[in-house]
This record gives C-alpha cells, structure tokens and sequence, in this order.
C-alpha cells in the first residue's frame, strides 16, 4: 500500500522515514499523527517578566501548523497552556472563549496549547471528564466548545512547553508587541463557572494594549489547576496500571430474583449496569471501555456492574474472559433456565438483543439506555453530566 505525502510517494513500510523530513514541511502539512513517547526528565524553564516568548511551531486540531511568527501582526499574543481533561480547565473554557471574543476587534491574538502526555495520565485522573488529552481527543473538545482560537499540541515530547513552564492548567501567558512577557498567572481568582468574569487576564491584556506595565505585584499570579502531565511522570502510571491489573477478579451467579433486586439499585451511586456474553462479538469488542469507565468514576457517586449472559455451564469461559480484560469489580453470571427469564426482569427496558446496557439512578430509574454497542463518549458524557457526577468540584 502506498501513500502520497506532498506529492512524494511512501509505502506503508517508509511511514517512519517520512517522518524525518516532516521538520522542513511542517508549514505544508495538513495532517498530523501523534506519537507521545516516553522522554528523559527535562529542565522546565520559569518565564520572568521582560522574557522574550519562546519560539513554537506546533500542530492545531485545524489540520494546521502553527509557529510563534503566526502571531506577529498582533500587537499581544495571549498564550494559554489548558487540556481537555482538568476539571479547572473545563471551568475556565467558557471565559476563555468569551474574552477571545471581547477583543476580536483588538489587535490581540490567542492561542490555546495542551502540552501534556497522553501516556502519563491515568483513567484514575479522567473522574470529571468524558475526554482525555490525546491528539484526537483534543479535535472532538474543540468542536464540542466551538474553540474560537487555535489549539496546539506539545504532548509528543514537550518539545516547546518547557521554555514556557506553565505550572497547571489553565496558565496563561500575555505579551506585548515586541514578545516581551507582560503577564503570566490565572485567568482569574475564582474558579467556579459564574462567579468570575476572567478579570485578571482582562486587565493584563488592557494594560499590554496600552504600552503600560501591570502593578508589580499583579503581573505574575498563582495559576491554579491541575499539574502538567510531562512525559518522564509516568512511574505512578505504570505502578497504577499494574496493580489493577493484579486484582483478584471473580465471578458470582447471579438469580433472577437478584437481578431484580440489583436492578431496583438501592445504593446511593449511579450504577451502570451491563448484558454481555463471549459469544457476542460487539459485547467483547466494547467491553474494555466499561473497565474504563469504572476506573474513570469508581472513585466518584459510580459502579460498573458487569452481567453475563453465558449459559451457567459456560462460568468458566466467562471468568477467563473478565480476567483477561481486568474486570476488577462485581461481575456476575445469570443462574436461570433461560434467557426469557431474565428478558421478562429486565422488562421494557430490553429487547433481548445483546449487548444491552443500562445507566439507573438510586432508586431504579433508567436515566440511559443503549441497545447494541455503546458509543463510549457520548456515554461518558451522560455519566460525567448527570447531576450526581458533574465536570466541577
């Protein structure tokens, strides 16, 4: 199979020389395939006041490059390090995307650029998010908020987010005309959605228009929000990933007249409730998503309960099958004489296809229910936006 690239033909087996001439067509290239690696620890530089704005040339979720020189007619260049998956960054999108708006007839440029590691981030950190920090991930969020601002990744190696060393996400770099750092710091002092009105990025911005220098004591803030994900953090995910690996996973029969009882959730947590067999091809193939989620939210009001429908003499096959996968929480087998049993518990709610899978509120209510395979991020979002859940602390 071959593939053209600027009109250079490549097979399938030179994609990895490709890449080696990507550096001098970075400013022709309409696509882009990311590659975050694993990357010795690096010195993180601290931007003072007066620095010049480190050079970039990064690719966007618009298919497109972007570099330092982009910017150059504006007379400020606001920066801002955020991610997909930080719950304060998700507080701060709305006010970010509104002040982009506020000066678009100002000679203000902004860019947005998630410089964390997709393979330092555990599903354990994803508990207010229904997205992660990859490449990919960062398209669908943009879209989502309608980004009225370019959004450039650095997660491969951090290649230029070092120079910068923004500290949390969000961290927002001001510079003035001639790229010198005006101000760098929080979008505002309260993070909450609602209660601010991103009044310190607005100032220095106003200040920066005006050729003034910002009050000493207010050109460099505390930025609050996550850590930065850097690549050469990733001991604690390995460690993490192992141990749910090694837990004991086990498999219990389960009654009709337990089903009805589970069903009826008598917990005080959303419980997202799953029908799957091994002969089942689409239950199998979205099954490791389900893991996922438990480990997204099981930290938060949230439990994944897994239930197969194998014949109970097939118990053995469906164990091998949740231990392959991980299933380190409350699986069960159903124990009845035949599935019509189990379709008549479930009711309306089922049409006996397989897979089937159920959101229910404390209580039984079915907040959600799917027929055939999931759609992983929509279903996250129904998970991470009910009421018991949410984006925010």
């Amino acid at each position: 199979m071959w593939i053209t690239l600027l009109g250079i033909s490549f097979s399938c087996s030179q994609k990895k020389e490709s890449v080696l001439i990507q550096d001098e067509l970075k400013e022709d290239l309409s696509t882009f395939v990311a590659n975050p690696q694993l990357v010795e620890e690096q010195p993180i530089n601290q931007l003072q006041i007066g620095d010049s704005a480190p050079p970039f040339n990064l690719p966007a979720v618009d298919g497109n490059y972007y570099s330092l020189e982009d910017f150059g007619d504006s007379d400020v260049l606001v920066v801002n390090f955020t991610c997909n998956h930080c719950p304060t960054a998700q507080a701060y999108e709305d006010r970010f995307i509104q002040t982009v708006d506020k000066y678009k007839n100002e000679s203000v440029a902004f860019v947005a650029i998630s410089s964390n590691s997709p393979i330092a981030i555990l599903p354990e950190e994803l508990g207010y998010t229904d997205l992660s920090d990859s490449f990919e991930e960062m398209g669908i969020r943009a879209e989502m908020k309608n980004f009225n601002f370019p959004y450039l990744y650095d997660g491969d190696t951090h290649e230029f987010s070092t120079a910068y060393g923004p500290t949390a996400t969000p961290h927002v770099f001001v510079f003035d005309k001639n790229r010198k750092l005006t101000y760098s710091g929080r979008i505002d002092r309260s993070e909450k959605p609602g209660t601010a009105n991103a009044e310190d990025l607005h100032q220095a911005i106003d200040f920066t228009l005006k050729g003034e220098a910002l009050p000493a004591d207010q050109a460099q803030t505390p930025a609050f929000g996550c850590s930065m994900k850097w690549a050469w953090k990733n001991e604690y995910t390995i460690k993490m990933n192992k141990e749910w690996e090694e837990k004991p996973v086990t498999l219990e029969k389960l009654s009709t007249s337990g089903l009805a009882d589970l069903l009826q959730n008598k917990t005080d947590e959303l419980m997202l409730v799953n029908f799957w067999a091994t002969w089942c091809g689409p239950c199998i193939m979205e099954y490791p998503e389900f893991i996922t989620m438990q480990r997204m939210y099981g930290e938060r009001d949230f439990q994944f309960v897994s239930i197969s429908m194998d014949s109970p003499d097939q118990e053995a096959k469906a164990l091998k099958f949740l231990k392959g996968k991980a299933s380190a929480l409350p699986n069960y087998i159903m124990d009845a004489k035949d599935k019509y049993e189990v379709i008549d518990v479930v009711g309306k709610e089922w049409d006996g296809s397989l897979p089937v899978t159920l959101l229910i509120e404390p209580g039984g209510n079915i907040y959600y229910k799917k027929h055939g395979p999931i759609n992983d991020l929509l279903l996250k979002q129904k998970i991470v936006d009910h009421p018991m859940i949410g984006r925010y602390y």
